[in-house]
């Protein structure tokens, strides 16, 4: 099993790209299931998620060809519209696929998601949806089974609470949808709006992706298209952060710096330069430790969960006390124990952490519990002093592309080892 063996205190310098949006790119794969003809994505990452939506795609019967980040499918017959639990089991965005399997074949058979232990993900507002559009659903030994045989009809739809993968997934199933589906309380994340560029490149009527209302006026077929996928803002924040956090002097290109605007406004107050170096490069640089700046999580374009672990790291080393509130995942604090491991002081109280900051962290061995909290530790050992090894790195290579080799070129003393070799 691979790890990483960081020896922190070397500040970044330099640059780093970032790489086409995991979240985006996995609704993007499962849209091309929407149509019979060829669909090709650019910028796709090589991340582990990624890898199996395209053995997912492949089960279901469409040819899926990569070619260093250009990916071509093709879904010409769809002979078996299921997503199984053991292609699926290690990912979280498996129900995507229930909206454009059901809508084009007419039936889906999708497990249950799987992936990181961050708390419930409720299918319940998918499938509701789905229900609201015509579809008769029920749930069994882990399986979600669709059936609308006469195809969906289009209708109002109401999210009592604002789901990105809920969003994405009614979307696709209501722009086959006969009439006009109308979805309200709608997610505004750019990877929203990102789907709906593509699905209107490939015939699809939308309006108002981006906002919380969102029109679809249903057309009888889609057809192929090309499409760029956008930055990952995700990936684009955690390069940001750990600049900070090493003391560096970082320009994070290829990135969209509206995508990351709530970040960087909690950065400069905490006392990091971010500068515009390009339309698409921000320049970041710390040569102290932050101020205690708190932050509350929430939808965009409200401070992203997905990198609330990133910026706890940073604030174990802060002047003060700081708190961190968690409103989107209730178990999202899973990382707090490993970052005390390296001599944070972090107190949990419900979805509240109270964070004391210190001069100094400590290398340590400590273990990832999920994606984000990877790369949390993979920030807190780029500073600490000493030796850290980071076990379980395989939730990283879920949503990271390259991520050591990345750091590496900007400075980092990082590298993936075997158990064997440590």
């Amino acid at each position: 099993m691979d790890k990483f063996r960081i020896v922190g205190g070397t500040p970044l310098s330099g640059q780093l790209a970032v790489s086409g949006s995991k979240n985006s790119a996995l609704p993007a794969l499962a849209a091309c299931l929407l149509t019979d003809e060829p669909v090709v994505l650019r910028r796709v990452p090589n991340v582990k998620d990624i890898s199996t939506m395209r053995e997912l795609l492949e089960y279901a019967g469409a040819r899926v060809r990569d070619e260093e980040g250009r990916v071509r499918v093709h879904a010409k017959t769809l002979d078996r519209p299921e997503a199984p639990y053991e292609v699926v089991k290690t990912m979280r965005a498996s129900s995507l696929v229930l909206g454009p399997l059901v809508a084009r074949t007419g039936r889906a058979r999708v497990s249950m998601p799987g992936g990181c232990a961050i708390g419930a993900r409720p299918i319940n507002f998918h499938v509701s949806a789905l229900e609201q559009l015509g579809a008769r659903i029920e749930q069994a030994h882990g399986y979600v089974e669709a059936q609308a045989p006469e195809g969906l009809r289009g209708g109002p739809i109401h999210f009592d609470r604002i789901t990105v993968t809920g969003t994405e997934d009614v979307l696709m199933a209501a722009v086959l949808a006969r009439g006009e589906t109308v979805i309200r309380n709608a997610a505004r994340e750019p990877e929203v709006k990102d789907l709906a560029d593509l699905l209107t490149a490939m015939g699809a009527k939308i309006q108002g992706a981006g906002t919380s209302i969102i029109r679809v006026q249903g057309v009888e077929r889609l057809h192929g298209a090309e499409h760029t996928i956008i930055p990952d803002r995700i990936e684009a924040g955690t390069f940001l952060l750990a600049a900070a956090i090493s003391g560096g002097d970082v320009t994070v290109t290829e990135c969209c710096p509206e995508h990351v605007a709530a970040l960087t406004t909690k950065m400069e107050l905490a006392g990091a330069e971010v500068d515009l170096a390009a339309t698409d490069a921000l320049r970041v640089r710390c040569a102290r430790r932050p101020k205690p700046i708190d932050v509350t999580t929430e939808e965009y374009p409200g401070f992203a969960t997905d990198l609330q672990a990133q910026y706890m790291a940073w604030m174990t080393l802060a002047e003060g006390i700081s708190f961190v509130t968690e409103t989107i995942f209730e178990n999202r604090f899973m990382h707090a124990p490993e970052l005390a491991r390296m001599g944070a002081s972090i107190r949990i109280e419900g979805r509240q952490a109270i964070i004391a900051g210190r001069e100094q962290l400590l290398g340590a061995q400590v273990l990832a519990s999920d994606l984000r909290a990877s790369a949390s530790l993979v920030l807190a050992a780029l500073v600490a002093r000493g030796e850290s090894v980071i076990d379980r790195v395989y939730h990283m290579d879920r949503g990271y592309e390259r991520i050591e080799e990345k750091l590496a070129a900007a400075g980092a003393n990082i590298e993936r080892v075997q158990a064997r070799d440590l």
